[in-house]
């Protein structure tokens, strides 16, 4: 890959206001050097129908499209009944099909979330990280951005106001470029002698 770390940013709410959009917004501006967040809306994306998935709509191909242009990706989610959003969770199922033509797969991800309660989108990250063991992303583990009390971080309109979130989330950024990096496959120029054996560097046993 190349020295510039493309991300792809995606909210899990659709809702105006949203201090998870918020936060989102708020990395894009904290991202290192030599690094760059794209932002993703989900409100075009249909409910998933495995009858569709041979043939998904046209906002489905932009988002595998998105996925597979990015080096990494940040998923932002709020909390809903202890898990994450539906809309978060059909947008996944659409880009992970059909099987085999899965767009997740392989990338480096980090992930945060907001809300207004004490426990800032706890539960619902540990889901989360289930779900994307399996879609095969590698995800960074530290630090952890919870973003409780939201209504106290962000000021009225929607800018991150809150200097220790500040920190963490461009701590969290920092990791997944660098994380990002030492996982990314070796250039195409890498001389054919040594594509043979080539394979991802997280990945068990022998070349096939």
């Amino acid at each position: 890959m190349s020295s510039h770390v493309r991300i792809l940013g995606i909210a899990g709410s659709l809702r105006r206001g949203s201090y998870n959009q918020a936060a989102l917004r708020a990395a894009k501006l904290l991202v290192p050097e030599n690094s760059e967040i794209d932002l993703f809306q989900l409100d075009g994306i249909p409910m998933f129908n495995e009858d569709d998935e041979k043939r998904p709509p046209s906002s489905v191909l932009e988002l595998k499209k998105r996925i597979r242009r990015a080096d990494a990706l940040l998923i932002v989610t709020p909390e809903y009944n202890y898990s994450i959003p539906g809309v978060l969770k059909n947008a996944m199922d659409w880009a992970g099909r059909p099987y085999g033509d899965s767009a997740w797969s392989g990338k480096a991800a980090a992930i945060m979330g907001a809300s207004l309660g004490a426990i800032g989108t706890a539960r619902a990250q540990y889901h989360l990280r289930q779900i994307l063991v399996a879609l095969n992303l590698f995800t960074v583990n530290q630090p952890e951005v919870v973003i409780a009390n939201a209504a106290h971080r962000f000021d009225e309109n929607g800018n991150l106001i809150h200097e220790p979130t500040k920190q963490l989330i461009q701590e969290l950024l920092k990791n997944l470029v660098d994380w990002t990096r030492r996982i990314s496959p070796a250039p195409e120029s890498t001389p054919a002698s040594s594509t043979a054996t080539a394979r991802h560097p997280l990945s068990g046993g022998a070349p096939a």
